[in-house]
């Protein structure tokens, strides 16, 4: 094979590798540095296509079971609009709430992070403290703290994001606080909040907590503006927007959420609990660390084997859609003896089935243009073949062989 063949067959891989040192961090840089980094070119300009600028606030989104966070930018619309999506490279724990102090779990709800929970002089290359435990949790009496989206790709309860990612999302979140942001929201979910998992997890005992974040996603989805909670009697709520006919729509989309999901629990879709020996990770990286990239240290790489297990509760069933019944059995009912129709029956009427039947009949099938004169002038002269007889069946036979 020739050299420049060689280096043609090696280029995707060369690409994936120096993309895959980048993400992982590639060479430290100095302390003061890497906390003032700017905004990669590639995202800024994903920032500005759509229609937002490096200095507006910031919304972030984290989904535990995809192992993903979205950051979100307000337009110049108003509206928080979809930026970008980070694989995380490491959480721990299960689906479901954080409860206690090294209980590992990565916490769900909705979290506030000011510009003082940021921390450039992390032990974790970048990091920033996503307020756990909030109001809820506080309500429900959890423990713990320093719930961090960090560097470094090991999780003890965080979002471990790898260096290069912890990087870029600090970078975000600064130029958000330079433009005046006082504080950011941080929406943690176990799962896309979609009517299809709402009906596939319902079985789980987390399912009515995850009802409540469920109320703020939908809100946050249909209106693009931030969902203000509280905490009524240990649930959350959300405040009405002052903007009626956002408030509206956000409303509206709660209500058909809930009708999608009864109608798929309706229809049989399946009932699932996904269990975790300790957390999982991004299928990115997964597949970086397959094929020998270095990401840097991967806490607990033993039970990544034995992640997102499925325990079906309830199976799957397909409902029938329902079948009209027969027009006969319909009105056999509806005129039978003691029911209101059995009385304005028409008069001297004789169902076939209670009438006797003759002997015989005539079963003749002529010429459909055929007139009944010239039908008998050709059985007298022999030029049409005389009707078959043939014995009656009664119609309760016909109706039953269907």
């Amino acid at each position: 094979m020739r050299p420049s063949t060689r280096i043609l067959l090696l280029r995707p891989v060369l690409r994936l590798l120096v993309f895959a040192a980048c993400l992982a961090g590639g060479p430290a840089m100095a302390q003061g540095d890497k906390a003032s980094a700017p905004i990669p070119p590639a995202t800024l300009a994903l920032i500005k296509a759509r229609g937002s600028s490096a200095e507006a606030p910031i919304l972030l989104r984290a989904y535990k079971k995809e192992a993903e966070i979205e950051v979100w930018k307000r337009a110049g619309n108003g509206r928080f609009v979809f930026v970008k999506t980070y694989p995380i490279c490491r959480w721990s724990g299960q689906l479901g709430p954080k409860t206690k102090s090294g209980d590992r779990q990565t916490p769900e709800g909705f979290y506030t992070v000011a510009k003082s929970q940021m921390n450039p002089n992390s032990h974790y290359y970048l990091s920033f403290d996503v307020g756990y435990p909030n109001a809820y949790d506080k309500a429900h009496g959890y423990t713990g703290s320093a719930v961090m989206v960090h560097g470094i790709c090991s999780s003890m309860g965080c979002f471990a994001m790898t260096d290069t990612v912890a990087g870029e999302l600090f970078a975000v979140a600064r130029e958000a606080f330079a433009g005046g942001q006082a504080a950011f929201q941080f929406q943690s979910f176990p799962f896309r909040m979609s009517a299809a998992n709402m009906a596939r997890y319902r079985s789980d005992p987390n399912i009515a907590f995850w009802r409540q974040l469920k109320e703020g996603s939908d809100r946050f989805e249909a209106t693009g503006q931030e969902p203000v909670a509280t905490v009524t009697a240990g649930r959350y709520a959300f405040a009405p927007l002052k903007d009626r006919e956002q408030e509206a729509q956000a409303a509206a989309r709660v209500k058909e959420e809930a009708a999608h999901v009864a109608g798929l629990v309706e229809d049989g879709a399946a009932a699932v609990r996904t269990t975790y020996s300790d957390g999982g990770q991004h299928p990115f990286w997964a597949a970086l660390i397959s094929r020998g990239v270095p990401v840097g240290e991967v806490s607990r790489p033993e039970a990544l084997a034995y992640a997102g297990q499925e325990v079906v509760l309830i199976p799957a069933r397909r409902k029938l859609p329902p079948v009209s019944p027969l027009p006969e059995a319909v009105w056999t009912a509806a005129i039978a003896t003691g029911t209101p129709f059995a009385s304005i029956r028409t008069g001297g009427f004789v169902p076939p089935y209670e009438a006797p039947a003759p002997r015989f009949v005539f079963e003749i099938v002529p010429d459909g243009a055929t007139r009944l004169p010239l039908l008998l002038r050709g059985t007298r002269d022999g030029s049409i073949a005389p009707p078959a007889f043939v014995a009656t069946r009664p119609l309760v036979d016909v109706v039953a062989q269907r």
